[in-house]
């Protein structure tokens, strides 16, 4: 699809304007000088073809694979979801130990935004005992994160709305919005930040090279969200998402101009990675409703629920250590007509364990490409996906939910290809980098991706 796209003149305007971006980094030095700033990345939803493939308009993001270190594959948490594998990134922990299951808590049903909800150490800890300056802009759970400047996730303020006057109150420090407004954006407000309008990728852009021209800071971090949201509408391969994408590989190329224009391009390293990858849905599977003919929920009450993350399910008892509860769950799964079962494949409680996901729920439900999850517990088992036309958070064992890596700069090899990493790997190359003696949890620094 993506070779049509190149046919539309604006298509061609966007390659030339980022050519033009790109052409002044061919001298870009990476030196072997001691890395003092690390630029994290993260493009929500990245598909590795996007820096693999031609027919995609991203040559930023091209260039950067070429020349530096690049993942052909990089294996999510679970469930492959945004706030969970974020929290991975900046922990070198799994859910299990951070304590970041889902994106939405499955206690209180409101959305992780606290930084202080993250049970283990994060990078930034170690950023500020060694007094470096940090940032992070639009990070999933950030709120009161130990950073020098924070602009948390606009999704998680308010809701799923994008209410820029809520998200005033919680920016780090007092002022800074005020200050960006003045020198780098204009009026940050909910129009000009909205989901639907690719000027949020460019404002997110705005703000970054800003912090690391004006403050030079040691770490950022830095989440496009465009992607995320476009595949969800399209699928993989809309025209919105191709459009998303080139937008953020324009705001990379204002990020490593920035760097130039500070001073700091000799001993700066890059880091761009995704949090999962994208699988293109039609329809819908409600296994809630399965429980409320077993008799497991009703309107007011429950014994057993699965909790939508993505397109899993997990099951979460209300007494955890009720064996007959579970015991009914399981029979009435295994009951099903065929047609249905066919539909998913459970994960067990020893899979579960094994990949660090949510440690109370007992199993889950992972469906078949095509197929999302949803909570409902009334109405038909099966039902169109409607404005879903792409979803994350299966299990993280196949092509499309994997995600991508790249390591350019000061620091790292040069035109090598690693096979496959996890999130979990991101932190203690984070640590390398800028000698933080930070020790991840479950991640490990291959060596072979450092000079």
């Amino acid at each position: 699809m993506t070779h049509i796209l190149f046919r539309n003149r604006f298509y061609a305007r966007i390659c030339i304007c980022l050519v033009s971006i790109l052409i002044p980094f061919s001298n870009y030095s990476q030196s072997n000088t001691n890395t003092e700033h690390v630029i994290l990345i993260s493009i929500d939803g990245l598909n590795p073809e996007w820096y693999l493939n031609k027919e995609w308009p991203t040559p930023n993001l091209q260039y950067l694979a070429k020349t530096g270190v690049y993942a052909q594959k990089v294996r999510p948490v679970y469930p492959s979801s945004t706030y969970p594998g974020h929290t991975t990134i900046i922990t070198g922990a799994l859910p299990d130990k951070h304590g970041i299951f889902y994106n939405i808590n499955n206690q209180n049903k409101k959305r992780h935004v606290r930084a202080d909800e993250i049970e283990t150490m994060t990078f930034c800890d170690f950023t500020k005992k060694k007094k470096l300056k940090s940032a992070s802009i639009f990070w999933p759970v950030s709120i009161g994160a130990p950073v020098d400047f924070c602009i948390p996730n606009i999704k998680a303020i308010s809701g799923g709305s994008d209410d820029m006057e809520a998200l005033r109150a919680y920016i780090h420090p007092k002022g800074l919005i005020e200050e960006l407004e003045q020198n780098a954006l204009g009026k940050f407000d909910s129009l000009s930040t909205s989901r639907y309008y690719l000027s949020r990728t460019d404002q997110i852009g705005n703000i970054a090279a800003y912090l690391i021209e004006k403050y030079k800071v040691n770490l950022m971090a830095v989440h496009f969200i465009s992607t995320d949201f476009w595949q969800h509408k399209e699928g993989r391969k809309g025209l919105m998402v191709s459009r998303a994408v080139s937008a953020v590989d324009f705001g990379i190329g204002k990020i490593m101009e920035a760097v130039k224009r500070a001073g700091i391009a000799d001993n700066t390293s890059f880091i761009i990675l995704g949090d999962h990858g994208f699988v293109d849905i039609h329809s819908t599977l409600c296994p809630n409703v399965w429980l409320k003919k077993a008799g497991l929920i009703t309107d007011n009450n429950w014994k057993a629920k699965f909790h939508a993350a993505g397109a899993s399910a997990f099951l979460h008892l209300k007494d955890p250590n009720d064996k007959q509860t579970l015991a009914r769950v399981k029979q009435t799964l295994g009951n099903l007509p065929e047609s249905q079962r066919k539909l998913f494949r459970i994960i067990t409680k020893e899979q579960l364990d094994a990949v660090g996901a949510a440690p109370d729920a007992l199993l889950a439900l992972d469906p078949i490409p095509g197929f999302m999850i949803k909570p409902y517990i009334d109405g038909s088992v099966i039902r169109s996906s409607g404005k879903y036309k792409g979803m994350h958070g299966y299990y993280p064992d196949f092509k499309e939910i994997h995600t991508g890596f790249i390591g350019w700069g000061n620091g790292f090899n040069k035109q090598m290809t690693i096979p496959i990493l996890g999130l979990e790997d991101i932190a203690p190359i984070v640590s390398e980098l800028l000698d933080l003696d930070f020790e991840s949890p479950d991640g490990l620094l291959y060596p072979g991706i450092i000079r």
